[in-house]
């Protein structure tokens, strides 16, 4: 028999406590932007400067962080489990920390890519400005999903989902999309662990759900020692 497989579908929460802000507060404001103004195709049309500056900042903060005992603790999964990591978040928190498969569904924050070839992607650790331009001379833009942009992994996501054994979902609510859309892939009776400080979800919302209200750097090491020891 193969190896049991674990599906881990992680948050803004996840990233949190490696010092990276959630990505926008109760106002709707980005790092004090209107988060239409920087995350949308209509807000880089009309001010494509502030857009690539935002995403400078953004890249300059991720270079200085580190993975928490959350990230590192997923890692640990990988010695005994399939382990796949499905991600709303932007960082390569999870790449640094060790962690092999990682899906992300919002982009990558540490990637660009061509305005006119959507699959021209390319590794980039500084600076994007106007006049960065791909070998056919269209500009470049950050590789994240923007608002009203499709997400063009959903459904691989999808298909990960769908075959977990084991789903934990950490630091993101199951209240918005796409995790919320994903939950409901998993097969009947699935165990679902959900971990966050302030959870918005109750016990009976899923057959066989458990809640642990804690940030990730403390309940994800926490329930990683239970998953290896094969405690419920």
């Amino acid at each position: 028999m193969g190896k049991k497989r674990i599906v881990v579908l992680t948050g803004a929460g996840m990233s949190a406590e490696s010092g990276l802000k959630t990505f926008r507060d109760a106002n709707g404001l980005w790092e004090g932007h209107d988060v239409m103004q920087v995350a949308s195709p209509q807000g880089f049309a009309a001010n494509p400067e502030l857009v690539l500056e935002f995403y400078n900042q953004r890249r300059k903060q991720l270079l200085q962080v580190n993975p928490n005992e959350g990230h590192r603790a997923l890692v640990t999964l990988e010695q005994k489990f399939e382990v796949n990591i499905v991600t709303q978040n932007v960082d390569n928190l999870h790449e640094k920390a060790g962690s092999t498969k990682v899906l992300h569904l919002h982009g990558e924050l540490l990637k660009v890519r061509s305005t006119k070839n959507e699959n021209l992607v390319m590794e980039w650790h500084k600076d994007l400005h106007l006049g960065h331009l791909d070998a056919d001379g269209h500009q470049l833009r950050p590789h994240i999903v923007w608002f009203g942009e499709m997400v063009p992994l959903l459904e691989p996501a999808i298909e990960i989902t769908s075959k977990a054994d084991v789903l934990l979902i950490i630091g993101t609510s199951m209240q918005v999309y796409p995790a919320a859309s994903l939950v409901n892939f998993v097969e009947h009776g699935t165990p679902i662990y959900f971990i966050d400080p302030k959870p918005n979800v109750q016990a009976n919302m899923f057959d066989n759900l458990k809640i642990i209200s804690e940030p990730a750097a403390i309940g994800v090491p926490h329930l990683v020692k239970n998953l290896m020891n094969d405690l419920p």
